[in-house]
């Protein structure tokens, strides 16, 4: 992966996004990182600049159009171009079967899930059109795949992020941008740490679920997110990858 490569990361300050930043740092990639919670992104920032990368923290509600062009703009203005995109920031919902959702907790899921990944995916891919093109990486889920009790609207979410993600690539791959999702299983990351504080018995449930019997582990899905984002998977385009222990394939 050429070091002078520049990435932005939503969800960058923990979880799969600070994952994917690090494995990104050790190949020289600069990197802007993105997240609501200002210490998490920068301490995401800080443990790329330990491994010699550059990088930046941009604080963002991604839900908010504006948010999401400000992180476009000041990675431009600090690295010149965008060439990777890990479209990642997302939130859970309150784990409850769907009409127990109250309207707000709707419209949360789906601005920040939905909305926000739309609207990066339209400022950053106007960027790499530019530029000669560039690869986006979506975070999609199982949940995008099949359908999952007490997730719904995130459900929803995530099977529209599916959808744009086949659609980029079909409108703008002869341009040189290449749309990739991955469709996550339950890992280890805070936001399942939360959810499973609140729902014990639906986790071991999804963990009795797995052929593999086990959570994945952020890692595993940074090692994916990264050969996605870089050359060596040039012609790979328009595709979700499942990443989930063997669960949708039962």
């Amino acid at each position: 992966m050429s070091q002078n490569k520049v990435a932005i990361i939503t969800g960058g300050g923990s979880g799969l996004g600070q994952a994917v930043a690090l494995k990104l740092a050790d190949s020289g990639v600069s990197i802007t990182v993105v997240d609501i919670s200002e210490k998490a992104g920068n301490d995401t920032v800080s443990l790329i600049k330990e491994k010699g990368a550059k990088a930046i923290f941009v604080q963002a509600d991604v839900s908010k159009a504006e948010d999401v062009k400000n992180y476009v703009d000041k990675t431009v203005e600090e690295f010149g171009t965008i060439d990777m995109f890990y479209n990642n920031a997302g939130i859970s919902g309150p784990g409850v079967k769907f009409l127990d959702n109250t309207i707000e907790q709707i419209q949360q899921v789906v601005g920040i899930n939905l909305l926000g990944a739309l609207y990066g995916i339209k400022y950053v891919t106007e960027v790499m059109l530019e530029n000669g093109g560039g690869s986006i990486v979506n975070t999609s889920s199982t949940a995008g795949v099949v359908g999952q009790a007490t997730v719904g609207t995130y459900s929803a979410t995530k099977h529209g992020i599916v959808g744009i993600t086949k659609t980029i690539a079909a409108e703008y791959a002869e341009q040189g941008i290449r749309c990739n999702a991955i469709a996550p299983g339950t890992i280890e990351t805070p936001m399942v740490k939360e959810y499973r504080q609140k729902n014990p018995e639906n986790v071991k449930a999804v963990v009795e679920a797995i052929p593999q019997k086990r959570l994945g582990e952020p890692e595993e899905v940074a090692e994916l997110v990264t050969f996605l984002l870089g050359d060596k998977a040039n012609y790979i385009n328009g595709t979700v990858v499942s990443i989930d222990g063997g669960f949708t394939s039962i």
